[in-house]
């Protein structure tokens, strides 16, 4: 392997800190929970994964997609602690299925979560958001705000353009430019609060940021239950980022450090971000692609990349800049995003080549999609509630346990 410096590393470091960049501050920005603390919880989380996995496992940790809905849900009606403890248990869950892959295998703990299950959760999660992305970039009562909507479009036309040029680095980074056009865009319409930042200082956090590290974890079941399950979804994502991540380094880290361990990596670094208070935290394929175009596997420029995460979390200022975003430039990047959720799911329900002829697939899928959408929370007692999503991944559990799948359907009389 060539040797490279340690001038070189910092450099390539920080490239890995714009992959991930985007998405690891937009789940905040959707959800409400603080960004300044989800960078501070990317860093630390990666450290602690690269710690769990023998340090030899090039991967970089940040907010995941998959948990947005429950994350807002349960911040705008229990708040900040609530979520801390939700995010705490849904950390707690990576661990047991850790144990679980350990103690039974991969292939045993898979057959539960077939593409027949995930991809239409997937496709749930994403289709579930698009109306929160439509809200956020002006849309209410049967129509757009006309600034709004001006931001919005920027966003989204800066998104695509970039995203389709050939050979370009900009290509990696087409969220943090359309970000910072539809940014530029807003301050020009008179959208942009700069109030917050002279007060803010250049180390530290803000007073709003304080408040929810410092804010004690409750272990409430409606929260538990509505943020924890999906950790089991997420772990489907997991062995996929692993498995890409392995063929692109050219190393089998099925075998070397082991699912377990990976699984175990990203556990702990959940239970610290439920603890500091920011989102779950789990594997990142963007910055599995910078290794791709790189060919650059060395897994200590990761943990550089951490480092730099952690700094840019602690810096007052840059943490008031982030929170000075108007709600629309997210929400351009959010139709864009959380139609690419949905289509993730359908790409798995595609590349698994599931056969839609068979009534028991199909029964399957329309459940978990009718459940999922329809259902917004239904109250079993109390404040404990379950999620359209959590009982549509349940009811696809359960279904694809029970139904039989060896045999033909009842209507293909030809066999064929």
């Amino acid at each position: 392997m060539k040797t490279i410096n340690t001038r070189t590393k910092l450099v390539l470091g920080l490239q890995h800190v714009l992959a991930m960049f985007g998405a690891t501050v937009l789940v905040p920005f959707l959800t409400g929970l603080n960004p300044s603390i989800a960078l501070l919880t990317a860093g630390i989380g990666t450290l602690l994964f690269h710690l769990c996995t023998k340090r030899i496992v090039p991967v970089f940790l940040g907010s995941s997609f998959a948990f947005i809905g429950a994350l807002t849900l349960v911040l705008k009606e229990d708040g900040i602690a609530h979520v801390k403890g939700g995010v705490i248990a849904a950390g707690f869950v990576y661990m047991i299925m850790a144990a679980m892959v350990k103690t039974f295998g991969v292939e045993k703990i898979k057959s539960y979560f077939p593409p027949v299950v995930v991809g239409p959760i997937i496709m749930v999660i994403g289709l579930r958001l698009s109306p929160v992305a439509l809200s956020m970039a002006g849309y209410k009562n049967g129509t757009f705000d006309p600034n709004s909507l001006i931001v919005a479009a920027v966003v989204i036309v800066s998104m695509i353009s970039v995203s389709i040029l050939e050979k370009s680095f900009f290509r990696l980074v087409p969220i943090l430019i359309s970000v910072f056009l539809g940014y530029i865009t807003a301050v020009m319409l008179g959208m942009v609060d700069f109030s917050g930042f002279e007060n803010a200082s250049w180390i530290g956090f803000s007073d709003a940021a304080l408040k929810d590290l410092l804010t004690i974890p409750v272990f409430s079941t409606s929260s538990i239950i509505a943020i924890a399950p999906i950790a089991l979804v997420v772990f489907i994502e997991h062995i996929g980022d692993i498995s890409t991540n392995g063929a692109v380094v050219g190393k089998d880290f099925f075998e070397n450090p082991g699912i377990p361990r990976t699984l175990l990596g990203d556990g702990v670094a959940t239970v610290v971000a439920g603890i500091l208070g920011g989102p779950a935290n789990t594997t990142y394929g963007e910055n599995t692609g910078v290794l791709a175009v790189t060919k650059v596997y060395d897994p200590s420029i990761l943990r550089i990349a951490a480092v730099y995460a952690i700094l840019l979390g602690i810096i007052g200022k840059f943490g008031m800049v982030l929170q000075s975003i108007p709600t629309p430039v997210m929400g351009g990047i959010s139709i864009i995003l959380f139609g690419m959720i949905a289509s993730v799911g359908v790409r798995t329900v595609v590349n698994a080549d599931i056969d839609f002829s068979h009534s028991r697939n199909l029964i399957i899928a329309s459940l978990i999609f009718v459940l999922g959408i329809a259902i917004d929370n239904v109250i079993i007692s109390g404040s404990f509630s379950l999620s359209g999503l959590t009982i549509a991944a349940i009811i696809g559990v359960v279904l694809n346990r029970i139904l039989p799948s060896d045999k033909l359907d009842p209507d293909d009389e030809t066999g064929e």
